[in-house]
């Protein structure tokens, strides 16, 4: 108090001075002692009571209280000097003075980062008097442990940069706080996306909806179904991996619903095959699935799984494939019922008729030369049938039109019949039965001496006595009794069954006209003997795909790129193939193929190698193929044939044939006949 002494010593002597006017002064200066009091009190107790912190005994309170001042000095001193004596005596008070509770007590957007370091490099020497607004300086050191060192000097911002700062943290503690309940929505929203989506099928579009995987948004008939089935696979899925993760309940559930969605599907192919309920099924589905990927899902034995049955699928696909080509080769080689009934029938009528009423009209045409040949062979009577109906409906001049038939001696007398009832209106036709042409026998016919042999009755009809289906599939194409036929081979001998024609148009039985065919005899071969139309593609139906060019024979003669060619639509030069003696050249490769390693069986590769270099190419409108089995011929292409072929297994008078092309078989039949009501024939 060392400063104080002197004031009071003023004060007291300015009393005695006073005169009788002083008195009046008491009332103003017990008002500013106690407002002084008030002020005091407000910084020392409030902080303390906010805090907690015990008041001790050096606050200003209790320091006021002991000052010694009278009220001679208070009525003699000015506002400012009691002021100065107050800070004078609480500036030495360390952590307990004011300035040093407002550094201490600041907010933290008070407080400068780096203002420590700071203030370590200054000196209160270096601080300028203009500071003294914003920094605070303590001159004198404290006596309690925590004391600042004279040169430490704590800054505080002014309030234009306070209010900036305080801005910029409100905005990065807003964001930041943006960005935990961000956070927050995201994980809840993965979490329930599945179960949220599930719900939601009532409202999507079926078909479009699916859990697993997003699919292009496509109208399909087929949506739903396929979208059932993707839900099917996926519970076999979690089937197996709960319960390798012992999860019976969860299993017996996916149980449940995936057998009531195998009720639902059955064998459903389209949307509108579907039962009404599908779609709560699939809502069902949709939330067991959900549930069980929150429980079970690990994408390493999903995908195990998923790997393992499509590797099981992959094998059940082949072995039906195996079982489906033997069994479409058995379909193939039978005889419908109603084509067997029409047969029987026609047979039995047509040898109860007189031997005058057994012949044909315009007999006389059968060797004209100017007229428009036609060579059939066949033992379908039904197929012959649409083949001749088809050509004389589309014929400009159908009596120019000349039909020779020719069938084995099972067939003889139905088809006869069949043509004698149904004449083929003012065109030609005449049957012919392939077992009366005696110069066709063993010892001219390479093929019928093979067909005799122990060895070829081996291969036809034991074939290394397949224990399975699917492993006599390969050998059972080649035992179709086609080729045990000889009306299969009897299109190499066309010079000796027609030694009068000089051009012949070949028809096979599985075909459709649907154009005039005369154009065909006016196409110059140009010296060639077959025309045909070609049948390769870029890298399809090539001589490589028929012929063994293994074999050095066939690798001298031939070039495996060479192209293919159809039967089923021939037009052979009858002079020509005389002149170059077609049918040597046939029986000398027949010949040499006996032990069949240079084709297998068939026509087709002995008549490659036959007419090779011989065979001119008409243009592919003359002859459309694939009907037999090729479900994506264009349509286009077979309204502008001349021709369609059915070449291959789904024969159009067999069940298994592809309903799309089959009208093109059948308008040429008329089912209200009698005979073919009697055998229960329909389209």
């Amino acid at each position: 108090f060392g400063q104080a002494m002197p004031l009071k010593r003023g004060l007291s002597a300015s009393r005695n001075n006073r005169g009788p006017a002083g008195g009046s002064r008491l009332p103003i200066t017990l008002a500013l002692f106690f407002f002084l009091f008030l002020v005091a009190l407000m910084f020392s107790v409030g902080p303390w009571l906010r805090t907690g912190a015990p008041i001790g005994l050096y606050s200003p309170f209790f320091l006021i209280a002991s000052f010694s001042i009278d009220e001679a000095s208070l009525l003699s001193g000015s506002i400012n000097q009691v002021i100065d004596v107050i800070t004078a005596n609480t500036a030495d008070l360390g952590p307990f003075s004011l300035d040093a509770f407002r550094r201490s007590n600041l907010s933290a957007s008070w407080k400068l980062v780096g203002a420590e370091a700071s203030a370590d490099h200054l000196s209160s020497s270096e601080l300028k008097p203009k500071q003294s607004a914003t920094i605070v300086k303590q001159e004198v050191p404290t006596k309690k442990d925590t004391k600042l060192s004279d040169d430490q000097a704590p800054f505080v911002e002014s309030p234009e940069k306070f209010a900036r700062r305080q801005l910029r943290e409100k905005r990065r503690e807003k964001r930041a706080a943006e960005l935990m309940r961000q956070g927050d929505e995201t994980t809840i929203k993965f979490e329930n996306a599945a179960i949220e989506r599930s719900k939601s099928v009532d409202s999507a579009v079926l078909g479009k909806y699916n859990i697993w995987r997003k699919e292009i948004e496509t109208e399909n008939v087929d949506s739903t179904v396929r979208l059932i089935r993707d839900q099917m696979i996926m519970a076999r899925v979690y089937i197996s991996i709960a319960k390798m993760k012992n999860k019976p309940g969860l299993q017996q559930e996916l149980q449940t619903r995936l057998k009531e969605s195998q009720r639902v599907v059955g064998d459903a192919t389209a949307d509108s095959e579907l039962h009404q309920s599908a779609p709560e099924k699939i809502k069902a589905m949709g939330q067991v699935l959900s549930k069980s990927r929150e429980q079970l899902y690990d994408c390493k034995i999903v995908t195990g799984k998923l790997r393992a049955m499509l590797q099981t699928a992959d094998e059940q696909v082949r072995s039906l494939k195996k079982q489906s080509t033997f069994l479409s080769q058995l379909a193939a080689k039978t005889v419908p019922n109603g084509i067997h009934c029409l047969s029987m029938r026609l047979t039995i009528d047509y040898y109860l008729l007189p031997l005058e009423k057994r012949k044909f009209p315009h007999s006389e045409n059968l060797e004209n030369p100017s007229l428009y040949h036609y060579a059939l062979f066949s033992d379908n009577v039904l197929a012959a049938s649409v083949v001749v109906n088809s050509t004389i409906v589309n014929a400009k001049d159908p009596s120019k039109h000349v039909f020779h038939l020719v069938t084995d001696k099972l067939n003889f007398g139905a088809m006869n019949m069949w043509f004698l009832l149904n004449p083929p209106g003012k065109a030609t036709i005449h049957v012919e039965n392939v077992d009366e042409f005696k110069w066709l026998n063993s010892s001219y016919c390479p093929v019928l001496r093979q067909l005799e042999s122990a060895a070829m009755k081996e291969y036809y009809f034991k074939a290394n006595h397949p224990t399975s289906l699917s492993s006599g599939a390969s050998n059972l194409k080649y035992r179709n009794p086609k080729y045990l036929s000889m009306l299969n081979h009897l299109r190499f001998y066309l010079p000796e069954v027609y030694p009068k024609l000089n051009k012949i148009l070949f028809l096979d039985d599985d075909i459709v006209v649907q154009k005039d065919l005369t154009g065909l005899w006016a196409v110059d071969l140009d010296g060639k003997v077959n025309g045909a139309v070609e049948t390769c593609g870029e890298s399809f139906h090539r001589f490589d795909k028929y012929l063994n060019f293994s074999n050095p024979h066939i690798a001298r003669n031939f070039d495996p790129n060479a192209c293919g060619w159809a039967y089923g639509m021939n037009i052979f030069d009858l002079e020509e193939w005389k002149r170059k003696d077609i049918t040597g050249i046939y029986h000398k490769w027949q010949n040499m193929n006996e032990d069949r390693v240079l084709w297998k069986l068939g026509t087709l590769p002995p008549g490659l190698i036959t007419f090779y270099g011989l065979t001119h190419p008409l243009e592919k409108s003359w002859h459309v193929l694939g009907l037999g089995y090729n479900p994506s011929v264009d349509k286009g292409e077979i309204d502008r044939a001349a021709v369609v072929h059915y070449n291959g297994n789904m024969k159009p008078w067999l069940e298994l044939a592809m309903t799309k092309y089959r009208p093109y078989w059948t308008k040429y039949i008329k089912y209200d006949h009698p005979y073919l009501r009697k055998c229960r024939l329909s389209e």
